[in-house]
């Protein structure tokens, strides 16, 4: 038996295994990451599939890759703020290392200095 194919699961996948940070193009060509794609997909899909995408986020909040950790903290904050703040509090101790680009300019962080961040916004 064939296993049906939920909605937005090969972006689900490539959050969850992202190695890097950005949401904006990299490098000279500002080319876009495969899971920066995912998660600019997965925004417009919060407007129609919220409710079925905000609980597997938050299993990504969780069980990613620290990268995938924080798209997925970012994506439930553009959701709800709440959920969002509570996945921020749950990230706050992580020490995760981060690679991130914005634009040329490629950088480190820990989860927990981005999670950090985002609480004092």
């Amino acid at each position: 038996m064939l296993r049906k194919k939920r909605a937005f699961d090969d972006e689900l996948r490539l959050l969850a295994d992202a190695d890097t940070l950005a949401f904006g193009g990299v490098g000279i060509a500002g080319a876009l990451l495969p899971a920066t794609k995912a998660y600019f997909a997965i925004e417009e899909g919060l407007r129609e599939h919220g409710d079925e995408l905000r609980p597997r986020l938050e299993v990504l909040v969780d069980r990613a890759t620290p990268a995938g950790r924080v798209y997925a903290a970012e994506l439930l904050t553009h959701a709800d703020a709440a959920a969002g703040q509570a996945a921020w509090h749950r990230l706050e101790g992580q020490s995760g290392e981060i690679k991130t680009f914005s634009g040329c300019i490629m950088g480190s962080t820990t989860v927990a200095r981005y999670a950090e961040e985002r609480l004092q916004d």
